[in-house]
């Protein structure tokens, strides 16, 4: 039994826009409908398992408030989202994401490189506190994935990312609050995708994707 199912298609994508405390912000939008599931890194709805939709919100710099689920949550309510799913937060322009397809896979992505560093720094190079910022990736694909290749893929996805920013000749691996949400079809009696390193056929199109994604986002405008 084949593992590709109905495909998750870049329009669901919605750029929408809200006014909070006199700032005028903007949210991405994935409503995913019945059958998908999601593994994420999000700061709601984190983990594995079903979602009806996705939401990276643009919250402004210097966020103060230390309830960043409740505060997506709230979001999502105002745009009627209903069940679970799953919610990434940044201080990065939303509007000006990019987006990037490789055969049946669309990677999302918005670039906040203004706390950025190398993942494995001294205690001293630590941030002090939460700052929503970041590359936020938001993969789809068509192809139901096992636990594993759910895994595989966010891992997949996030050295794509490390390679596309140091492409973009940026000194680091990231910033600190770096989140990543892949959304699939739930698997049938097959189980799913077994793999997807990036030398598997979907891993190898989410890294390509999330690459040109990535990239594009992290070069400086001309």
């Amino acid at each position: 039994m084949s593992s590709v199912r109905l495909g998750l298609p870049a329009q669901r994508r919605e750029l929408r826009d809200r006014r909070e405390d006199g700032h005028h912000l903007h949210h991405l939008v994935w409503r995913l409908g019945p059958g998908v599931r999601v593994c994420s890194s999000a700061v709601l709805g984190g983990g594995i398992g079903p979602r009806a939709w996705i939401l990276n919100a643009q919250v402004p710099g210097g966020y103060p408030r230390l309830d960043p689920d409740r505060h997506l949550a709230e979001i999502a309510a105002a745009e009627g989202l209903t069940g679970p799913g799953a919610g990434l937060m940044t201080a990065a322009d939303v509007a000006a994401y990019t987006a990037a397809r490789d055969a049946g896979v669309t990677a999302t992505v918005t670039a906040g490189l203004g706390v950025r560093g190398w993942a494995a720094a001294p205690d001293d190079d630590r941030a002090p506190s939460f700052r929503p910022g970041t590359v936020n990736i938001v993969v789809t694909l068509p192809a139901a994935l096992s636990d594993a290749a759910l895994v595989n893929a966010v891992a997949t996805a996030t050295e794509a990312k490390v390679q596309a920013l140091l492409d973009a000749g940026l000194d680091c691996s990231g910033t600190p609050t770096d989140a990543v949400c892949v959304a699939a079809p739930e698997p049938g009696p097959d189980g799913g995708e077994p793999f997807a390193g990036p030398r598997s056929t979907w891993g190898a199109r989410i890294a390509r994707a999330v690459h040109t994604a990535v990239l594009a986002g992290a070069r400086p405008a001309p």
